[in-house]
């Protein structure tokens, strides 16, 4: 959505704004901001149609304020495109001043310093840099959101060795161990959320650090496994029920032919005498089951010494009926 189809309450008459939302032709964004009701649009996602409700919550937050300001945080992420795990609760914003007591309850202010090249502009937004942006995600947020979002930045061209220098000239004391975890543990070679949410908690519960699209090669040709710990001949797929669904990846995708071929990949898989497993969305409370799982495949020796990290929470709950926030 274009600016100019953002509506500011102060540009229209009240009596105007009145009537278009009592005849349902305009959507409330956040307090004194609306937009044309957008048309339902069957070929799309529900998680990509909040994306881009969040995105425009943003533009109209840039059209309101006055002030010379920086997008942040995880907003500063859901700008730059990266994946996110959950919508954003709140917008996030560097300004130069305190928030007064009448200020927005939907915007998280930010009083900070910004130093030469962490700003940049992102489609006409002011937001601050890739390494500015993974620096206070890991700084703030939940670690896997934060990793979410820092396997997505690395495989953007995130300068690794710029944030943990960045990281090390913080002032925080709170979160920065966290941080420094997530910067470690960064890996271009996720491509979902999910596929990072498995990593997660396979890291979380102690197991080794596994290689992510391990090659497994077959007589057909190399396939390759969301996860792999091929010391040990261990593979780990997180398997996606929306591929399974119709229209589910992407409009006209037959989950009939999905099938064929993913009988096809695990058929040629298993006949190199790997047997990768494979894993679906879970709450937290069968989480034990997925990491059982795993960690049956390792030698009696090694899952001795498997031991929970402190330093991790559980995953943030989700809806599991829904895709995840953004690109799978």
């Amino acid at each position: 959505m274009d600016d100019d189809e953002i509506v500011i309450a102060r540009d229209l008459p009240r009596r105007a704004l009145d009537r278009s939302r009592r005849d349902g032709e305009l959507e409330r964004l956040r307090h004194g901001a609306y937009r044309p009701v957008p048309p339902a649009r069957q070929d799309e996602h529900a998680a990509e149609t909040a994306r881009r409700r969040a995105k425009t919550v943003v533009r109209a937050v840039h059209r309101q304020l006055g002030a010379d300001h920086v997008f942040s945080h995880e907003t500063a992420a859901l700008v730059h495109g990266f994946r996110l795990w959950a919508p954003p609760g709140t917008t996030h914003v560097i300004q130069g001043y305190r928030r007064s007591g009448a200020a927005a309850g939907d915007l998280t202010r930010h009083r900070m310093r910004l130093e030469p090249g962490q700003r940049t502009t992102v489609d006409r937004l002011p937001v601050t840099s890739l390494e500015r942006t993974v620096v206070d995600c890991a700084l703030t947020m939940h670690p896997l959101e934060a990793l979410v979002i820092s396997d997505h930045a690395l495989a953007r061209g995130l300068d690794l060795d710029a944030c943990r220098e960045l990281l090390g000239r913080t002032r925080r004391r709170n979160g920065v161990a966290r941080a420094r975890w997530i910067l470690e543990h960064a890996d271009d070679g996720s491509d979902s959320a999910w596929e990072t949410w498995l990593r997660y908690v396979s890291l979380r519960a102690g197991l080794p650090r596994p290689v992510t699209q391990a090659a497994i090669p077959t007589a057909a040709r190399v396939y390759h496994c969301d996860l792999g710990w091929p010391a040990w001949n261990v593979y780990a797929e997180f398997d996606g029920l929306a591929k399974y669904r119709a229209g589910g990846v992407r409009p006209g995708h037959d989950p009939r032919q999905e099938l064929l071929r993913e009988k096809e990949r695990f058929d040629a898989i298993r006949a190199t005498g790997v047997n990768p497993v494979r894993v679906v969305a879970t709450s937290n409370a069968r989480l034990a089951k997925v990491i059982d799982a795993l960690a049956a495949r390792f030698p009696d020796h090694l899952r001795r010494t498997f031991r929970a990290d402190p330093l991790l929470p559980l995953p943030p709950m989700r809806d599991l009926s829904t895709d995840q926030f953004g690109k799978n």
